[in-house]
């Protein structure tokens, strides 16, 4: 890997950390809607952001609430769904694995380490609400943005 790859595989992390916290008291519940998610959609442009995501939602996890836990389910679910997300053909279902990815994986967490008034299935369906929230409405103008500017991005275009 380069120079140049690892700063952007740095940069994505950092940028999904600072997202993360900026937003904490959206990032971390049992509806959530982590603003740093939208970054979700960058394995569809660039496979560097496979790596720059999960390093950046295993650090972010690192304060969570749900602990250790959320440290390596919450990463590997990012990981599942950046690499699902770069596989994707259509830019319109380029955000939908980490929707499912997430309210599933995250949802079924939430509900095991337990202390929420609310079933495994709630559960399911507000992590995926929320990443709906984020991935969607969010997302797809991110990624009109990022095609727009492809020009000028470190990773050329798709």
């Amino acid at each position: 890997m380069t120079t140049k790859n690892i700063t952007i595989v740095a940069m994505i992390a950092a940028i999904y950390v600072l997202l993360t916290y900026i937003f904490a008291p959206l990032s971390f519940n049992f509806i959530q809607f982590r603003v740093s998610e939208v970054l979700t959609v960058l394995p569809f442009f660039t496979p560097l952001a496979i790596p720059g995501l999960f390093i950046g939602t295993l650090l972010a996890n690192l304060f969570s609430p749900a602990g250790i836990y959320d440290v390596i389910f919450g990463s590997l679910a990012t990981l599942i769904a950046a690499y699902l997300t770069s596989l994707t053909k259509n830019k319109y279902l380029a955000p939908l694995p980490p929707v499912i990815v997430n309210a599933v994986i995250v949802g079924t967490l939430l509900g095991v380490i337990g202390g929420l008034p609310v079933s495994i299935p709630w559960l399911i369906v507000y992590v995926g609400l929320g990443q709906i929230g984020v991935c969607y409405i969010l997302g797809i103008p991110f990624m009109f943005l990022l095609e727009r500017y492809r020009h000028v991005l470190p990773w050329g275009k798709k």
